[in-house]
């Protein structure tokens, strides 16, 4: 009885495995379909640690070959390296941050010939009136829609986007497969494609057409599409600018933790709530859950690891986080920005020890799985 049943149940998991892997692309690369299988597969087990613009930068150091602030501190890279192409739409040479885009290149094929995830986010400028992505006042994302003003711009920029993501490759001469966060915290009022700007149905048309411009127009097959609101408190609220299952590979959301060490407490309970909302309904929809953003701006917490942000992430653990870049350091100002610890940061202690105890991993830790075979 036991060697009947057996190859039934391999046949009815590997089925399991089929249905919640299935990446919206049909079309999508072996490299890719693995990738994202391997991710549902640590999903639940093991969280991978990301952070922006690693290789590019970090605390006294820019464009040194092969630095990293986390391989500093901890002997190894992160597992995942976030991105953003901001000013890729109107042909600049660097991006918001000042990477320049042939660097980033370069740097995303490093990190996955050392077997580690890329994901890019997109700051877009403002189409309808050419200034930032922070800009509000405009009809923007209507204008971009079908039919809309600036519809063969925005065309345009996503031509110029497939150009570099057709360029992608690694040293074995395939495409690299990209975590894509397009028009990320949606439900904020802060980008011109958030909630105060356009209503969910303009969105949800906006993401609708892109994915399928790139997929089915450019012929694009090595992105994974991340979804990203934010601000939620309710199931409903998530959902409300969610364009469909049909449009999504991961549901994702940003949390950062402001004010001072006091907050780590509800930034804790906050984020634990978010990933119980978000992980239901990943699991009904058979998406991942990540935290794509996150971070405590200096933490000045020298037990901000252990203390809040295990916390935060214990009983629901995403499939990976992202911490945000860690673009300078200056002893004797107030505006220091970096969010990832570094030798000699106060948290960089606990740090090391939260990593032992969480399951978190690193790129060594992540190369094991031979994630995209």
């Amino acid at each position: 009885m036991i060697k009947k049943i057996l190859p039934f149940f391999f046949v009815f998991c590997l089925g399991l495995v089929n249905v919640f892997g299935q990446l919206i692309d049909k079309k999508a690369t072996l490299n890719t379909k693995n990738l994202y299988r391997n991710l549902i597969k640590l999903s639940g087990k093991e969280v991978l640690f990301g952070h922006q613009d690693d290789l590019a930068y970090g605390i006294g150091w820019k464009y040194q070959n092969g630095r990293s602030d986390i391989k500093d501190l901890t002997g190894e890279y992160p597992a995942v390296f976030g991105w953003d192409i901001s000013g890729l739409e109107t042909d600049k040479k660097q991006n918001i941050d000042g990477v320049p885009f042939e660097k980033m290149k370069q740097y995303i094929k490093k990190a996955y010939d050392l077997g580690a995830i890329n994901t890019i986010s997109w700051h877009m400028d403002n189409p309808y009136n050419g200034k930032t992505s922070w800009d509000t006042s405009s009809v923007a994302v209507k204008s971009i829609l079908p039919n809309g003003l600036k519809h063969v711009l925005y065309k345009s920029w996503l031509d110029k986007f497939s150009v570099l993501v057709k360029s992608l490759k690694g040293s074995d001469g395939k495409a690299i497969p990209i975590l894509f966060r397009p028009f990320h915290e949606n439900g904020g009022g802060w980008f011109w494609w958030g909630a105060k700007s356009c209503t969910p149905q303009e969105y949800k048309a906006l993401w609708q057409f892109t994915i399928a411009y790139l997929r089915d127009k450019k012929q694009i097959h090595n992105l994974i599409y991340v979804f990203n609101p934010c601000d939620f408190k309710t199931e409903e609220q998530y959902l409300e600018r969610y364009p469909g299952d049909g449009f999504v590979d991961v549901l994702s959301f940003d949390y950062y933790q402001y004010g001072g060490v006091e907050k780590g407490e509800s930034f804790a309970l906050n984020v634990a709530q978010n990933l119980a909302i978000q992980n239901k309904i990943a699991k009904r929809s058979k998406k991942l859950s990540a935290l794509a953003e996150t971070g405590f701006v200096e933490i000045p917490d020298a037990n901000w690891w252990t203390n809040v942000f295990a916390k935060a992430i214990l009983e629901h653990k995403p499939s990976y986080v992202l911490f945000w870049r860690n673009a300078g350091y200056r002893e004797k100002e107030k505006d220091n920005h970096y969010y990832a610890p570094f030798p000699g940061q106060v948290s960089a202690p606990n740090f090391l020890e939260f990593l032992k105890g969480n399951k978190m991993l690193l790129q060594k830790g992540l190369k094991k799985y031979s994630i995209y075979n």
